[in-house]
């Protein structure tokens, strides 16, 4: 082969490269990513046209006020609260970290997810419109809730190892005392 073609070639595929090739930084902290280029302008138009599901009732005075606000905000709707707990039989891994899910339905992408390190079980929660993916994607019902105790931190994978359970039934947003029992392993 010849010897300036191979420095041409190598030359040419050093600069065609545009991966990102920074170190990977442990102290990084996640940020939400710019969809603007996913979504177009005007995208959340469509979604608020959508036939809308009722409010959920007159919430009672011990219940906690709404956390969201802004303009993608929903003064209407309330986070689900509950409990997380672990099924009999099974341990908590020594390295953890806990996904809770909200779907709109069973099989849809994710709606509202909260990722918490090293939990503590059984774990009272509140998940809601801060929590939302998409922050321009309404926070409405009904909502199935689950949960995910992956060792590897890394929500992408399904590993052996890993548990997982669910809230039996959907719920409202503004929902109580809704239990997620982690049941499973995988």
């Amino acid at each position: 082969m010849n010897p300036v073609f191979a420095l041409f070639c190598g030359l040419c595929l050093t600069l065609a490269c545009d991966r990102n090739t920074e170190a990977f930084d442990p102290d990084e902290r996640p940020a939400q990513p710019d969809l603007s280029k996913i979504f177009p302008a005007g995208a959340e138009r469509v979604l608020r046209e959508a036939p809308a599901t009722p409010p959920p009732g007159p919430r009672e005075a011990s219940s906690p006020p709404f956390a969201g606000s802004g303009p993608s905000a929903t003064p209407d709707a309330l986070p689900v609260t509950g409990t997380v707990r672990l099924g009999e039989g099974l341990k908590m891994p020594k390295r953890a970290v806990l996904f809770l899910i909200a779907r709109v339905n069973d099989t849809g992408p994710p709606l509202a997810v909260q990722r918490i390190v090293q939990p503590r079980l059984p774990l009272d929660f509140s998940l809601g419109p801060e929590d939302r993916m998409i922050p321009s994607v309404p926070f409405v019902g009904p909502l199935s809730i689950s949960a995910r105790i992956d060792r590897d931190g890394n929500a992408m994978t399904r590993n052996p190892g890993d548990l997982q359970g669910s809230a039996m039934g959907s719920f409202q947003p503004g929902a109580r005392g809704v239990e997620v029992v982690i049941d499973e392993a995988l």
